[in-house]
């Protein structure tokens, strides 16, 4: 029992079918895998044709002053930016003699804080040897500016300190010689006065020498810094292994490539908006899905289960045009040579039953244009096809592409069934050809998918494909009445002949 259910429902539109962009993108692999191979050659190739610059590196410990254990790292960064100034870079080219311009030489080196005491400086020049004394004279440079900011800072600090130890002094001189001016009295006044010029004298002679110790650790400091900065790793030319960067510029081009390929495959999917899924293409032609034949491989066991595919694909379709009283015809998109072959097959199964010619309605006349073999059936061309006596069973053969006169398929047979190749045809296209169909009253009995998805577990029967699939067999709706619905005249329908199920696979078949 059969139930025909038209649900009027409106439908949730999906902006972007995630299922078919994943299938879409997995049919296009041979763009994105070009394009990763493509990555990988040109990154190979980089790093053979542009090897790196001879280059080393050196490693310099950096004492601070203000050294904490919680530094965050400023200290270190400020070495990095003061290693990029124009006056360490003229300091080493002094060193080496060279005449360039410390704003050209700044491009060959950078400075990098491994830790908040270690920097690392590389350096790049026309020979190993160059880059070695580069290195070098820039470390040395560096460790001669440091040490003269570290001494200007604590001779600074010291001279401040003295000034203020010297003023400190000159204070407690005239506070003695106020003492020493005082005649002693008994008076409570003078006492009192007396009192507090002691205690300032007290205060004055701690602060002396607060700052006198002070100052001669500014001035002890001064050594132990310049003795903690000192390069701690030679300067060594750094090895370049060309293995090892093969394999590094082909990594990360064959990543860019596959990137950028699922990236345009993607883009151009939803762009192109072409049907993979048997779901899609048998809803935007209103008819179900009733076989699927696989792509032609050149592996054994993939040749015989095409070869089975076909035979069974030719069962149903001679089923379907026996059971027809009316002529059947095939109508392709994307696979004219397939449907060709279809066709040729097709009548020969029926050629067991009586005469039968094919009518080619192709663009091209691909099969009224070859040479006939012995034993095959009669083929025809679309204006002789009146010729054909009427004890003739006909198939057509014919084309729903871009240009089709819709007007002469009818003249092929007055029921069809579509031969489609997954991803050919826009959806837009799709409801097109359903359409014209329609318009041409030519029922569609059903589609046969070429070159499937194997992945694809999608759904392609309609089931309530009766009022679309059949939608063009004679008058079946009626004209809008006046408050604007639309009647069916259900009673007077004839039964719709539908085409037997074709087995996708061959456990299905058994």
């Amino acid at each position: 029992m059969t139930t025909s259910t038209t649900t009027e429902a409106n439908e949730t539109t999906v902006l972007l079918d995630l299922q078919g962009l994943v299938v879409s993108v997995r049919r296009r692999r041979r763009l994105w895998a070009s394009l990763a191979l493509f990555g990988l050659l040109v990154g190979a190739a980089v790093a053979v044709l542009l090897p790196p610059s001879p280059s080393a590196a050196t490693k310099v410990l950096v004492a601070h002053a203000e050294d904490q254990p919680n530094d965050t790292g400023t200290l270190i960064r400020t070495d990095v930016e003061v290693l990029g100034t124009t006056r360490i870079a003229n300091a080493a080219l002094k060193e080496l003699g060279s005449t360039e311009k410390p704003e050209d030489f700044l491009r060959d080196y950078r400075g990098t804080g491994l830790t908040n005491n270690v920097l690392q400086i590389d350096v790049k020049a026309g020979s190993d040897a160059q880059a070695v004394a580069r290195a070098r004279a820039l470390a040395d440079a560096f460790i001669a500016d440091h040490v003269r900011r570290m001494r200007d800072t604590a001779q600074a600090e010291a001279k401040a300190l003295t000034d203020q130890r010297d003023r400190m002094r000159t204070e407690l001189e005239e506070v003695n010689r106020t003492i020493g001016d005082r005649s002693p009295d008994s008076d409570p006044k003078a006492s009192a006065s007396l009192e507090s010029l002691f205690a300032r004298r007290a205060e004055l002679n701690s602060r002396i020498a607060d700052f006198d110790q002070r100052a001669e650790e500014a001035r002890m400091g001064t050594p132990r810094l310049v003795a903690g900065t000192q390069i701690v790793d030679a300067p060594r030319a750094v090895r370049h292994s060309l293995p090892k960067a093969l394999a590094t510029n082909g990594a990360i081009g064959l990543v860019l490539g596959l990137v950028l390929g699922l990236a345009l495959a993607a883009v151009g999917t939803v762009v192109a908006d072409r049907p993979v899924l048997r779901r899609d293409i048998a809803t935007h032609l209103g008819a179900s899905v009733i076989a699927e034949l696989p792509r032609r491989s050149g592996r054994r066991w993939q040749r015989r289960r095409t070869r089975a595919a076909r035979e069974r694909l030719t069962t149903a379709l001679a089923r379907t045009a026996r059971d027809a009283a009316e002529p059947v015809s095939l109508l392709e998109l994307g696979c004219a040579r397939g449907t060709a072959v279809i066709a040729l097959d097709l009548a020969d199964r029926l050629a067991q039953d009586g005469p039968v010619v094919i009518v080619d309605g192709q663009p091209g006349l691909q099969l009224a244009s070859r040479r006939q073999k012995p034993g095959e059936p009669t083929v025809v061309s679309g204006e002789r096809a009146a010729n054909v006596p009427d004890g003739m069973r006909r198939i057509g053969v014919g084309s729903v592409a871009p240009g089709t006169a819709w007007t002469d398929l009818r003249h092929l047979g007055t029921h069809t069934v579509l031969v489609v190749r997954a991803g050919h045809g826009s959806a837009a296209w799709l409801h097109t050809v359903a359409r014209q169909l329609a318009d041409q009253r030519i029922p569609v009995l059903g589609v046969v998918l070429v070159d499937p998805d194997p992945k694809d577990r999608t759904d392609g029967t309609l089931w309530d494909g009766l009022h679309t699939a059949l939608r063009g067999r004679g008058e079946r709706t009626a004209r809008q009445n006046g408050a604007g619905r639309r009647r069916t005249e259900r009673a007077e329908r004839p039964a719709p002949m539908w085409a037997a199920r074709v087995p996708d696979n061959d456990q299905e078949a058994r």
